[in-house]
């Protein structure tokens, strides 16, 4: 399939959140060789204009959206860099999946289908307009700048989802925040001391999102579990912490380097027994590879003031993690929930970021709000990225009904309509563009925003289908 050439195109363009100038380019360039219309604006959101099929002027305009940035994370050990390397993708048993990183199927796969269909001469449709947005994973700072008059359309089709046998009619909003907690360097104690390096690996991950229920073993907290359990038995000197790779997933590893007396190194090195069976008996079945070690390590420079470590971990402990309510409304939705995606180690502040979700913006607000005076009692300021609104549609609309029966008609079943704990651009459409109305689609694509993510290309084609036959519908 087209679309599949066009995806490995993609994956050979760097386009982490906040670096999606290249991506841009390539857009632009790609409405130039087809001698479209585009614009592209200061957030290098870019739209392409289509004219429609002949006989169809009349039709009224259809929107195809995307966004062109993708979550680059990376297996432990791999040398990867996400502004300069290609992604490595490979079929494997009707998958499509990447060698060691994130695979960019969210959203390349739908961006990809969106410049097939600028491309095909065949497929028929009304006026169309194809927009692509950055920095969707990382802020929805695009969508967030969009100028009012950037879309003539108001019947969206949204290629973002991951749930091949859904419409999606709903999300989450997003209280995207980070925290800059204060730290000092000071000289290690003297005498005879050991370094250690405190490693958890091997875990799924996932989109903090949609995979914020299923049982993950975040990072985060299990580093934060094995620095308290040593805390209790000695201070933590501290020389350095690293978890995570991105905000808006649920962080799969973490690395801190301590330094203890000599003669205490083998008590600690001995948790890593008893706290890999911990794991074991915790995530065996949800989480079965993640895993703790302790090993010797070169001795550092500097050690970070007591503390300042224990001002990091009280406010890990004190805000929540993971799932905080379950939808009374929506059975087995989660409403609410939090994630710590990332905490990293500067030479003047640990910089941590939490990513709050909800259905119910007053609760967001309210949770969001909690958690950054919970750093702030510990010294830290904040500095909010993103607050994205929820959005839910009309359920009953006619636009919804059409792309069902095109389901229905085309691959002879009827997609459920429900709404998703993940968040979508949709709400700042709907507050920028008054009557618009979205329907989100896409194919399977399993474990988004972690180096397992993959994507079954089989629904691929059932997406590529239905949207086709949507457009000619639309254009009649």
């Amino acid at each position: 399939m087209r679309y599949l050439e066009i995806f490995k195109q993609l994956n050979q363009i760097p386009r982490p959140s906040h670096h999606e100038e290249r991506v841009a380019d390539f857009l632009c360039q790609w409405a130039e060789r087809l001698g479209l219309k585009y614009e592209r604006d200061a957030q290098n959101c870019v739209v392409i204009s289509k004219p429609a099929t002949p006989g169809h002027e009349s039709a009224p305009p259809v929107v195809i959206l995307n966004h062109m940035d993708m979550v680059c994370v990376a297996e432990a050990g791999r040398t990867f860099d996400p502004l300069s390397d290609p992604i490595e993708a490979y079929e494997d048993h009707g998958w499509l999946k990447a060698h060691g990183t994130s695979l960019g199927a969210d959203n390349g796969i739908g961006l990809s289908m969106a410049l097939a269909i600028l491309e095909d001469k065949s497929t028929v449709h009304g006026p169309l307009e194809v927009i692509t947005t950055t920095n969707e994973e990382d802020g929805m700072t695009g969508a967030a700048a969009l100028s009012p008059d950037f879309l003539r359309g108001r019947k969206v089709i949204n290629l973002d989802s991951e749930d091949y046998d859904t419409i999606t009619t709903g999300a989450a909003g997003a209280y995207l925040q980070i925290h800059h907690l204060p730290l000092t360097h000071v000289a290690p104690p003297s005498g005879k001391l050991r370094w250690l390096r405190l490693s958890i690996d091997g875990g799924r991950g996932g989109h903090s999102g949609v995979d914020i229920n299923k049982g993950r073993a975040s990072a985060t907290t299990l580093m934060w579990a094995l620095l308290s359990a040593i805390g209790d038995d000695d201070v933590v000197n501290l020389s350095s912490l690293e978890v995570g790779q991105a905000n808006a997933s649920i962080a799969s590893s973490a690395t801190a380097v301590i330094c203890v007396e000599a003669d205490g190194a083998e008590h600690i090195k001995a948790r890593e027994e008893h706290f890999n069976q911990w794991l074991h008996n915790e995530y065996g079945t949800s989480d079965p590879d993640v895993q703790c070690t302790i090993t010797d390590t070169e001795p550092q420079r500097h050690i970070i003031n007591s503390d300042d470590v224990d001002a990091l971990l009280t406010a890990l402990e004190q805000i929540p993690q993971g799932v905080v309510t379950m939808s009374k409304v929506m059975p087995g939705t989660v409403e609410t929930s939090n994630n710590v995606g990332r905490i990293t180690t500067g030479n003047n502040e640990f910089t941590i970021s939490t990513h709050t979700r909800s259905f119910i913006e007053a609760d967001m607000v309210r949770l969001g709000e909690a958690i950054k005076a919970t750093f702030a009692e510990q010294g830290a300021t904040t500095e909010l990225v993103m607050s994205a609104p929820a959005w839910q549609e009309n359920p009953h609309s006619d636009f919804l009904r059409l792309t069902s029966d095109t389901f229905h008609d085309v691959l002879g079943w009827r997609p459920r309509m429900v709404a998703m704990h993940f968040v979508l651009e949709a709400g700042f459409f709907v507050q920028k563009f008054p009557g618009i109305e979205m329907a989100s689609i896409g194919p399977r694509i399993v474990e988004p925003h972690s180096t397992s993510e993959r994507v079954e290309l089989s629904t691929c084609h059932d997406i590529w289908r239905v949207t086709v036959e949507l457009l000619r519908r639309m254009a009649n």
